[in-house]
């Protein structure tokens, strides 16, 4: 079933799209979250150009799309994948900015696919789990066989990488190494959307107990300032050109969150503020609780878990920062089952909702066996039927998890005393 989801991707997903693209005239070309970022990198490194400009930006949807958007068009899309990327994303990427695109491209994949590989592994050792070699082998085969990270590797997208930056900065931060936690949290600013949060949460940790965690506030300090004073020194001005471009961005995509698309922007506003305030009262209750402790473990998830429900974009790929939720849940399996009725309806719920993409692209690769393409094609949409679904249907569980470790917490806290 892990291996069908590549089958849909490849044989009806991509198919269907490029037949719904060829009948409404809609361009396709390169179509990699990757090129966009590698095109303004190259374009700095080599050439000296500001990648935030109109000019460079017409290059890049020459590439992306096959030709510049025209805006009297209407089956145009309307995403003008500008470089939407704090400029120092060019340190990252600098070593693909010499290499012809279909080299970058293929490193990025084999990048990814690694990364996220390695960050199933650095989860389970910061959560202090040790389950079976089998049991570790099926979590990396789904995990590589999931939606988001199948969709992720497909577009090249760097939320694979902050994800894995974030497992990396966790399992440094859980190994007593807060310094180098705060240089990694740093780099994971790539994506502000998703490093905003849990760098928040860690300040306020840090802060809470200064003589012990300075050196991770420190490390972050310091590398914030390398990264954009690197920035500006490579494109002066860089920081008004990247909220101008954040601007943009918010304009032609919308900015909606799962929130949003759930309810209306107003009450996914309003759900957001409460989403936001809610785990800020946790952060501030669990803010002594050390790195290596169960409490922190919980809340981080929970942290990164509230991360996607609230970003404002609702692709699968970011659903990435949900792996340590996941695994704390899998974990406690059956103490959630033995709860109560709720937790084993909530449980049921859960597991449905995130095999489903594995279970229909399975029968539709069953499908395809004795049925045309043409026939199983329109059936695209139906393994992510329940793709929003997922970060609603995980929080249920892991909220009572985050409380009792914070019980559990108080009550040793409390025979300490």
């Amino acid at each position: 079933m892990a291996a069908s989801l590549w089958f849909y991707v490849e044989r009806v997903l991509i198919p269907y799209q490029e037949a719904d693209a060829a009948s409404r005239g809609r361009p396709r070309g390169i179509l990699s979250d990757l090129y966009p970022r590698w095109m303004g990198t190259r374009e700095l490194l080599l050439h000296h150009r500001d990648p935030y400009s109109a000019e460079v930006t017409r290059e890049i949807q020459a590439g992306y799309y096959g030709r510049e958007l025209d805006p009297n068009r209407a089956q145009d899309p309307k995403d003008e994948q500008r470089f939407v990327y704090p400029v120092y994303v060019v340190f990252i990427l600098a070593p693909l900015a010499p290499l012809p695109f279909a080299a970058a491209r293929l490193t990025a994949d084999w990048t990814l696919g690694l990364l996220t590989a390695v960050s199933v592994l650095l989860w389970l050792r910061v959560l202090r789990w040790c389950p079976s070699v089998l049991t570790t082998v099926v979590m990396l085969l789904l995990t590589l066989n999931s939606f988001p990270t199948v969709q992720g590797i497909k577009l090249e997208q760097l939320s694979l990488l902050v994800g894995a930056l974030l497992a990396i900065a966790a399992a440094s931060l859980a190994r007593g190494q807060l310094f180098v936690a705060g240089v990694i949290f740093a780099l994971a600013t790539i994506k502000p959307q998703l490093a905003l949060l849990p760098v928040a949460w860690l300040i306020l940790w840090a802060l809470s107990n200064w003589r012990e965690r300075h050196a991770f506030f420190w490390g972050w300090v310091v590398s914030m300032g390398l990264l954009i004073g690197g920035g500006e020194y490579l494109l002066p001005g860089w920081i008004g050109r990247f909220v101008a471009g954040l601007a943009a961005y918010e304009r032609y995509t919308g900015g909606h969150s799962l929130l949003d698309e759930l309810t209306t922007r107003a009450g996914g506003t309003l759900l957001t503020i409460l989403a936001i305030a809610g785990t800020a009262i946790v952060c501030w209750r669990a803010r002594r609780a050390p790195a290596d402790s169960a409490t922190f473990h919980h809340v981080l998830a929970l942290v990164l878990a509230i991360t996607v429900l609230i970003v404002p974009m609702t692709a699968p790929y970011n659903q990435i920062l949900l792996l340590p939720a996941i695994f704390l849940i899998v974990r406690a399996w059956e103490q959630l089952w033995r709860k109560s009725r709720l937790s084993r309806a909530l449980c049921v719920l859960a597991v449905s909702i995130v095999s489903w993409p594995w279970l229909t692209s399975f029968a539709l690769a069953l499908a395809s066996l004795v049925l045309p393409a043409t026939s199983v094609q329109p059936a695209w949409a139906v393994p992510l039927w329940t793709s929003i679904g997922v970060p609603l249907a995980i929080l249920p569980l892991l909220t009572p998890l985050v409380a009792d470790a914070m019980r559990n917490r108080t009550a040793m806290d409390s025979k300490a005393v």
